[in-house]
């Protein structure tokens, strides 16, 4: 389980038009930067256009603090691209369709939900600061209650 102090793991992932990055992003590509890397369950549902929408509408400030925001989940390119249009998103959406990076950072979990049991990614937020010579994890959330989450990073991002 990646925690506090912990070395954030590597990732790469195929990115689209949101956020302007088009291609791929990697935590290398973000050094000297900090970091929000936020996971969630799938494009275009209530809880997950909410958090995308609060991430964006805090961009102009996460930016000028020297903060990238990437959110992470399994859906494809294209369905983020979707997503971000029809929301006007401006934040980066990268795509885990093989899950390797919901492994790495221990958010693919057993969930239940209505006493059906499955597997899903928790609604978690990794704070990394990756200016100095490694990235390190500097705040973790987990099982995120959407409302006020993206300032409560934000305030917490500033600190570090």
């Amino acid at each position: 389980m990646v925690d506090v102090g912990n070395r954030a793991p590597s990732f790469k992932a195929a990115t689209g038009k949101s956020g302007g990055s088009g291609g791929a992003i990697a935590l290398k590509d973000l050094k000297g930067k900090k970091v929000v890397l936020y996971f969630y369950p799938k494009d275009d549902t209530p809880g997950c256009t909410t958090e995308a929408k609060d991430f964006t509408e805090l961009k102009r400030k996460f930016s000028a603090n020297g903060i990238a925001v990437v959110g992470v989940s399994k859906d494809s390119v294209a369905k983020h691209d979707k997503f971000a249009d029809k929301h006007d998103l401006r934040i980066t959406l990268a795509s885990d369709e093989d899950g390797a990076i919901c492994e790495k950072y221990g958010v693919w979990v057993e969930k239940k939900n209505y006493g059906r049991t499955y597997m899903g990614i928790e609604r978690s937020t990794f704070l990394i600061d990756a200016r100095g010579k490694t990235a390190k994890i500097a705040k973790v959330w987990r099982k995120v209650k959407v409302k006020g989450h993206a300032e409560a990073v934000l305030a917490a991002a500033k600190e570090i």
